[in-house]
């Protein structure tokens, strides 16, 4: 039964302070489409501009995390995770959104992939784009562009290296041979795998852990660098982090981490505030 009459992206806050996305076209594997990317704009700047969220877990309905890109009409659920060697005369922006997927490392706020089953093409693409992913056993991913005619898409030439060194990116991108969660967090993939039942539970703990005892502030300014410093060497970000230092120290958020240090209880630091 097609779940097109339902929102293709859902969204729950939690108390704590996390905001839970998640893909929401089961019957096709999630697969990504023209009605998911601006629902899932809209979850992410949602959840970017609330003061209340400190972290974004994203994840997928059913027993997959995102299949590739899908085509053809919502009806169609044959089509899942159909490349885009057939898309004809459409443009990238009409299958996959206006946004690439690297929008999400430009957030202030970090992301966290719950890779509940199958992360493949763009799916695998947008997974590598959150800051630190935790993955279900068994679940299949795979860089599978090459096997479909297709060339390194969406910036996973650039993250990829970065994650796992050249010669595993080119192993992965010239076979597009589907390789498992456990292989994944070997390669450096996924921070953790966990049984199917624990995934979201391991998830959310983690971003709820990190919600309640680091700063907004300073984890926005983190992913900044950390992004930013790849394509600087070691002396620009080496000045650069001096000169963030000094910006930092007269911020509340600093007193307040090594007071909270010193008295042995949990921080409460500044709510970010939203900056466009």
């Amino acid at each position: 039964m097609s779940s097109d009459a339902e929102p293709a992206v859902l969204y729950e806050a939690t108390p704590s302070g996390v905001a839970i996305v998640t893909l929401n076209r089961p019957e096709r594997l999630n697969a990504w489409g023209p009605d998911m990317a601006p629902a899932f704009y809209d979850a992410v700047d949602r959840a970017e501009e609330d003061p209340a969220i400190k972290v974004i877990v994203l994840t997928g309905r059913g027993r997959a995390f995102c299949a590739g890109a899908h085509l053809g009409s919502s009806s169609s659920s044959g089509g899942v995770g159909e490349s885009l060697e057939s898309a004809g005369g459409k443009s990238v922006a009409d299958l996959v959104g206006e946004r690439p997927p690297h929008f999400v490392t430009e957030l202030r706020k970090p992301v966290v992939a719950a890779i509940n089953g199958p992360c493949v093409g763009i799916g695998l693409t947008q997974a590598l784009m959150c800051d630190v992913r935790f993955a279900a056993a068994g679940a299949k991913f795979g860089a599978v562009f090459a096997r479909r005619g297709l060339i390194a898409e969406f910036g996973i030439s650039w993250i990829l290296p970065r994650l796992v060194g050249w010669g595993v990116a080119l192993d992965l991108l010239l076979s597009g041979r589907t390789f498992l969660a456990e292989e994944a967090a070997a390669l450096g993939l996924v921070k953790e795998v966990v049984a199917p039942e624990e995934l979201m539970p391991r998830a959310l703990k983690y971003a709820e852990d990190i919600a309640q005892y680091c700063s907004p502030t300073a984890m926005a300014v983190i992913k900044r660098q950390a992004y930013g410093d790849a394509s600087h060497d070691v002396a620009t970000a080496t000045a650069e982090a001096e000169a963030l230092m000094w910006e930092a120290l007269p911020r509340p958020d600093v007193i307040e981490g090594i007071v909270s240090f010193l008295q042995k209880r949990p921080p409460q630091f500044p709510e970010l505030t939203f900056k466009r």
